[in-house]
């Protein structure tokens, strides 16, 4: 909390967080928006409209075997690491990466759709990224003698440690995306609606100093069902509600939460109808969860201009990724899925006419190990990550593709293998086409500074 904050302030954000975490979600009426005490430090003023959309593979996806070498030597290496969890070297679908690294790649067989986009330019991979303090070798984490990010190989440590980007010994409770959101905050006309919107519930991700992030259902603004609504029993309810909340109160706790309540309903309101006057849009989305969130998202984008926003961040999730076992079994509906939902959204961007201004991305707990447990893989670090739309310089791999060799030099132990791209980069890189300025970037991401490239090139 800032120090100059002062009392009345101080019972505003209070109040906003006891109410919205009582009452956003499933069946509550979603109260949560972005504050900003006083004068914005950052005046921001954007003319065109961008998005970025966060896709986060709760579990710890195992990416090494999403993009795998197929060349004969690396192949190799790779299948006597990963052993019976190997995909076969004839079923790959292949790549053809703009940059060569003197190897060859493949997709894993069920991401057909992803596939495509890699190959039309609309997809990148960038190479395995995880959680860094500063560069690590081999040698500087067997010697303990480079920072490393708390608790590694944790899901709950690690998932924290992406949204978060911590330093070393500091334990956020601000994630990347709100605090890029704190920072642009005075892009958006409407300060009602919260930049930082989510369809997966609460994540730190998106939390900021003074944002909270909206959280929305598949279906659009979370709201009670007894005040909402046309019936005559719903509309005396909602009159005898808002009759309550129009009182005079004299507690400041009271007062606020009339307050909040009233905004929230309203606010509620006016995104339902945005969202009922768009027309439907013609592009087929699959059955899946997933698939369900992504186009609430694009539904929401598409009546961006009716809801007076310029800037807005997405947090979108899906489990199942932490394959301790079934994997050879699980794996393949999982990525299928994944594939589908995300060829989906990009099509009904296009037909939205923003292709170029939304990119898509993903993130994961962590990697996973190259040994088999014998039915699956277990906690990692580094892992490989997909980022998708129009703006996107795809056709690539951006990063440095690790050895796969078993005790080679990027396996810390059990075919767990270091990183050798940051969150930070990542997240920068993103970051930086979204609007945020150079000095910005190194108060979003702390330990940017440790790392030689700030751009990774992807956009």
């Amino acid at each position: 909390m800032s120090k100059t904050m002062d009392r009345r302030q101080f019972l505003k954000v209070s109040a906003l967080g006891l109410v919205s975490a009582a009452l956003s979600g499933p069946g509550g009426v979603n109260t949560s928006r972005a504050f900003a005490f006083g004068p914005l430090a950052n005046q921001h003023s954007f003319s065109d409209y961008k998005a970025l959309v966060c896709v986060f593979l709760f579990g710890g996806n195992d990416s090494f075997n999403n993009v795998v070498p197929s060349s004969n030597a690396e192949y190799n290496v790779y299948a006597q690491s990963r052993q019976n969890l190997a995909i076969p070297q004839g079923v790959l679908l292949p790549v053809n990466p703009i940059t060569p690294d003197g190897a060859t790649y493949g997709f894993h067989p069920t991401m057909t759709e992803m596939r495509d986009l890699f190959e039309s330019g609309h997809l990148a991979v960038i190479a395995n990224v995880g959680p860094l303090i500063e560069p690590v070798t081999k040698e500087s984490y067997e010697a303990r003698s480079a920072a490393l990010p708390p608790q590694l190989f944790s899901h709950n440590d690690q998932q924290q440690q992406w949204q978060a980007a911590n330093q070393v010994g500091e334990l956020k409770k601000t994630g990347w995306a709100g605090r890029t959101a704190d920072l642009l905050a005075s892009a958006n006309s409407n300060r009602d609606l919260s930049m930082n919107i989510t369809t997966f519930g609460h994540n730190v991700w998106q939390v900021g100093d003074v944002t909270i992030p909206y959280s929305v259902g598949t279906q659009g603004a979370v709201t009670l069902t007894g005040l909402f609504g046309g019936s005559n029993r719903q509309i005396r309810r909602r009159q005898a509600f808002e009759f309550l909340l129009n009182k005079k109160h004299e507690h400041v706790f009271e007062e606020e939460y009339a307050r909040i309540q009233s905004r929230g309903m309203g606010l509620a309101d006016s995104i339902n109808t945005a969202l009922a006057s768009l027309p439907a849009l013609s592009t087929v989305f699959p059955a899946s969860n997933l698939a369900s969130q992504l186009q609430m998202v694009a539904r929401l984008i598409g009546v961006r201009n009716d809801l007076g926003v310029s800037r807005q961040v997405f947090f979108v999730g899906t489990g199942g990724y932490d394959t301790h076992d079934d994997q050879e079994q699980r794996q393949p509906v999982l990525l299928q899925t994944l594939s589908q939902a995300l060829a989906a959204f990009y099509s009904a961007l296009s037909e939205l006419g923003v292709g170029s201004s939304v990119t898509t991305f993903t993130m994961s707990d962590f990697g996973r190990t190259l040994t088999s447990n014998g039915d699956g893989t277990d906690h990692a670090w580094g892992g490989h990550q997909f980022v998708m739309g129009d703006a996107v310089a795809g056709r690539d791999i951006y990063g440095t593709m690790p050895s796969l060799a078993i005790g080679g030099p990027d396996d810390t132990r059990g075919g767990r293998i270091i990183p050798t791209t940051a969150v930070d980069q990542y997240g920068a890189t993103l970051g930086r086409w979204f609007g945020v300025t150079e000095s910005e970037l190194d108060q979003v991401f702390p330990n940017l500074a440790n790392f030689p490239a700030r751009d990774l090139g992807f956009l």
